[in-house]
């Protein structure tokens, strides 16, 4: 009896968030799709790195959803889903100090070791935006060996097909979300315009506080 009272409760709860959606709007549901928070961190660790931020934020919608303590079935943890033997590897490089894999969860560092990590990729495959993300999801030693496979690459430089199906779709995702990222959030990076204005405030507060909820029930 309490299931049955549980999937009615999350059913009315699913038509009340659709029905707010459609209330407040296209921008709403697209923000709802597409968050952005962490402008300030994004921002920094992208500029001391060369990375795009509106590639960090789609990385990070694509890998978490912007959940900071997301932690998946492989052990990668935190926003940008760093994974242990990235973790310990950069924290090496980059002098954290007492680090510990528990502080993949903290937002300032999990952003930072993950846009260091692009950069490091990004100088081994000379910017080549797929290769960079193929390797972030797949590992750069798979993506060499395909590149060095005339049934996956041409040339030695691009990758014509990925054999990996996860990290295929992987690609295509990111680089949607990328391209969403531009238009939706254009400026917010340029123009230095890091505070949380009150609509993205409040769809990260309400995203939280509904998936906390339905996980309690």
């Amino acid at each position: 009896m309490a299931g049955v009272f549980n999937k009615i409760i999350k059913k009315v709860l699913l038509i009340i968030l659709i029905g707010v959606i459609l209330f407040m709007g296209f921008k709403l549901s697209i923000k709802i799709i597409y968050p952005m928070d962490y402008k300030k961190y994004i921002h920094v660790y992208s500029q001391k790195y060369n990375i795009d931020p509106y590639l960090v934020a789609a990385i990070i919608n694509v890998e978490s959803n912007f959940e900071k303590d997301a932690r998946s079935e492989k052990d990668a943890r935190g926003l940008m889903q760093v994974s242990s033997i990235t973790g310990n590897w950069a924290a090496k490089e980059l002098n954290l100090k007492d680090f510990t894999l528990e502080h993949l969860y903290d937002p300032e560092i999990n952003i930072m070791i993950g846009c260091w990590y692009l950069n490091v990729l990004d100088e081994e495959f000379d910017g080549k935006l797929p290769l960079v993300l193929a390797a972030y999801n797949g590992g750069s030693g798979n993506v060499n060996k395909w590149l060095a496979d005339s049934r996956y690459s041409e040339d030695g430089k691009s990758l014509k097909h990925i054999p990996f199906k996860e990290t295929s779709d992987y690609v295509e995702k990111v680089l949607d979300n990328y391209e969403k990222y531009k238009k939706i959030y254009s400026g917010t990076f340029e123009n230095d315009n890091l505070e949380e204005n009150l609509l993205d405030k409040n769809i990260n507060t309400f995203k939280k506080t509904f998936k906390d909820y339905l996980k309690n029930m």
